[in-house]
């Protein structure tokens, strides 16, 4: 399991830390492009270096703040983890109002919120496993995704 955590660069320290609290407390590793020295690219040569960079997760979280509706690139690289069947949920923090568009996925406000993510994470990955024995990839991850949802909804209480 890898998390691809999509942001915009103001919010890069807020990313940075959830990423920390991802590896050093659960044990989740994720993909986070302030750490990544190839992003020095541009237009198609920069898009197909995130398509790969989301190509080796397995999910994605979505960091969103006010700045983020400046961003261009959080909601594209939000459609490339949907069309992927990639569970996603976004982190808004205590006072970020969550967009329209993002509220048909989980959402978190706390880093209690971010602990049963990673636990529901850990679930979903275990579960995709289990049904790729018995289910083509895209039904085990359609069916994985599914239930990512349904638990961790029901821990957010949404």
């Amino acid at each position: 399991m890898k998390i691809f955590i999509s942001h915009q660069q103001a919010d890069s320290i807020l990313a940075t830390s959830l990423a920390a609290r991802l590896l050093n407390v659960h044990l989740i590793h994720s993909y986070l492009d302030v750490i990544d020295p190839a992003l020095d690219r541009s237009g198609d040569a920069l898009a197909d270096h995130v398509k790969h960079e989301l190509g080796k997760c397995t999910q994605l979280l979505a960091v969103v703040s006010e700045a983020t509706r400046s961003s261009w690139w959080v909601p594209w690289e939000i459609g490339i983890a949907t069309e992927k069947e990639f569970p996603l949920a976004t982190y808004a923090g205590a006072t970020t109002t969550v967009p329209e568009y993002l509220r048909k996925w989980p959402y978190l406000r706390s880093l209690t919120d971010l602990d049963l993510y990673a636990a529901a994470s850990k679930t979903a990955a275990n579960d995709f496993q289990i049904k790729r024995g018995y289910l083509a990839e895209s039904a085990a991850r359609e069916r994985s995704t599914k239930e990512f949802y349904r638990v961790l909804r029901a821990s957010l209480r949404q």
